[in-house]
């Protein structure tokens, strides 16, 4: 069947249920994202259907439940199956939607995660194609939606209360229950911190830090002494760096860089804030401190690339998208054997203050899941990957889980 829409004479889009949609979205995610793995094993589509990350909602569908929704879709033409061209004869799964419907490469990674995830706004759109196309920014995602719409592909629904943004649903079918309007809790766009533009919000982030500076400083300067996690993880750091030089991109009032420097480390601090690299100054003056972005880290002058990097809550101010430009800055000039060590937040919220240390700011904190940091520091080469997450220590006030995350550059 064949309908005409305002750009000529397109398919009739299959009605697929939540079964079908999970096989199609999981085919055309592995298909771009392992290729050399693809087409998929029954055992590997399973396993692409219920993984944790990246599903809304995540399932538990057995095997039988996958391979007769592949079945399905096989009879309608949608999936292909084939046989193993090496090693043991073995069925395999390959998607055809994408020829069907003859979607462009940014509409399929969007049709992609729509399929998988339900619902969503342009700035979660943007942040979660990332590794199926590379849109310049938000206006891209809603370009092509627009096209979308236009074929009859998607549809943009009505803006929820409190929302910022619109979000689009695909028209191949009901999303399932869970993630339904009516049953579904508050998305959050981790893309809204750039909704006036990454240079407005350096600025925000400049200003508020500069404003609180002398604060921050005199109530955080003894802030490891309340660590016990982060004082063995940072001991751990020295030790491997065994003398080499490190840096901590994102120092603030010095701190956490002098108790590096008295563990025996040769740590320098950089700081977007002028602020707090004044502060760092007065407090720690047998340091070294220098105002500078993380984003345009330089390797040291006296080796050839840094023993350790530390992005030591730095980069929790930036959107989503903006995390694997941001980690493959980090690792560029890391020494081979070097050390990458995140600190952030844990979790998937955005969270706006208005007030910090009793003085007025306007700073966006982002919070990020330890799977999706995990895979953007594998994304950038990085082996050996170990990630913690701790819970709030209540006694200090602390109302966040912690999420740390060390990796090594191959040699």
């Amino acid at each position: 069947m064949w309908r005409v829409s305002k750009v000529g004479v397109v398919p009739d889009l299959p009605v697929l249920d939540p079964e079908e949609q999970r096989v199609l979205g999981s085919l055309l995610e592995k298909q771009v994202t392992v290729p050399a793995s693809y087409p998929l094993s029954l055992n590997s589509l399973r396993t692409a259907c219920n993984q944790s990350s990246s599903r809304d909602p995540v399932t538990d569908y057995d095997e039988q439940t996958v391979e007769q929704a592949a079945r399905r879709l096989k009879d309608r033409g949608l999936v292909r199956i084939v046989w193993s061209d090496t090693g043991r004869r073995t069925l395999k799964y390959h998607q055809t939607l994408g020829e069907q419907l003859e979607l462009a490469e940014d509409e399929r990674a969007l049709v992609t995660v729509l399929l998988l995830r339900g619902p969503q706004a342009p700035g979660e759109l943007k942040s979660r194609t990332e590794r199926l196309h590379a849109f310049a920014d938000r206006g891209a995602v809603e370009e092509t939606l627009r096209r979308m719409a236009e074929r009859g592909l998607v549809q943009e629904l009505p803006r929820r209360g409190g929302d910022r943004d619109s979000r689009w649903m695909h028209l191949l079918g009901d999303p399932p229950e869970s993630v339904a309007p009516a049953a579904a809790a508050p998305d959050v766009d981790r893309e809204s911190v750039l909704a006036e533009g990454g240079a407005a919000r350096d600025a925000r982030v400049r200003a508020s830090y500069d404003a609180v500076a002398a604060v921050y400083a005199e109530q955080m300067v003894n802030e490891m002494s309340g660590l016990p996690f982060e004082r063995w993880l940072l001991d751990r750091v020295v030790a491997h760096a065994d003398g080499g030089p490190m840096v901590e991109a994102g120092c603030g009032p010095g701190y956490t860089t002098a108790y590096l420097a008295a563990a025996g480390a040769d740590a320098t601090g950089i700081d977007l804030s002028p602020g707090m690299i004044a502060e760092a100054r007065r407090r720690f003056p047998e340091g070294t401190y220098e105002v500078g972005d993380l984003r345009q880290l330089m390797r040291p002058t006296t080796a050839p690339g840094w023993s350790a990097v530390l992005g030591w809550y730095s980069l929790i101010h930036l959107a989503a998208s903006e995390l694997p430009d941001a980690i493959a800055a980090l690792v560029r000039p890391l020494a081979p054997g070097g050390w990458l060590v995140l600190g952030m937040h844990a979790g998937t919220a955005v969270r706006h203050n208005e007030l910090w240390f009793d003085v007025p700011v306007d700073l966006d904190f982002v919070f990020n899941e330890p799977e999706d940091v995990a895979a953007l520091v594998e994304a950038a080469g990085l082996v050996d990957i170990e990630w913690y997450r701790r819970g709030p220590l209540t006694h200090r006030g602390e109302t966040t889980n912690r999420l740390y995350v060390v990796a090594t550059k191959p040699g």
